[in-house]
C-alpha cells in the first residue's frame, strides 16, 4: 500500500517487477486519452487565458463591510 513512502517504494518495486515498462505503458495511456490538445494547439488561446489570469493577479483585495 502506497500510504507511505516506504509503501510507495514497495508498490513501485512490485510494478516494477511485474512488467518493467509499467510506468511508461502507463504513461502513454494517459497521455493518449487527451482531446482537448492544449494551449500547444492554439497559441492564441494561451494568450487570450494568460491576458486574463495577468489582469486578475493585478487587481485590488476586494473590499468587504463588516
Amino acid at each position: 500500500m502506497a500510504g507511505t513512502r516506504i509503501g510507495a517504494l514497495k508498490a513501485r518495486a512490485k510494478n516494477l517487477a511485474i512488467d518493467p515498462d509499467f510506468y511508461s505503458r502507463i504513461g502513454k495511456i494517459g497521455g493518449s486519452n487527451g482531446r482537448t490538445g492544449g494551449f500547444a494547439a492554439n497559441p492564441e488561446l494561451a494568450r487570450i487565458a494568460g491576458a486574463k489570469g495577468g489582469r486578475k493577479s493585478r487587481r485590488k483585495k476586494a473590499v468587504t463591510s463588516a
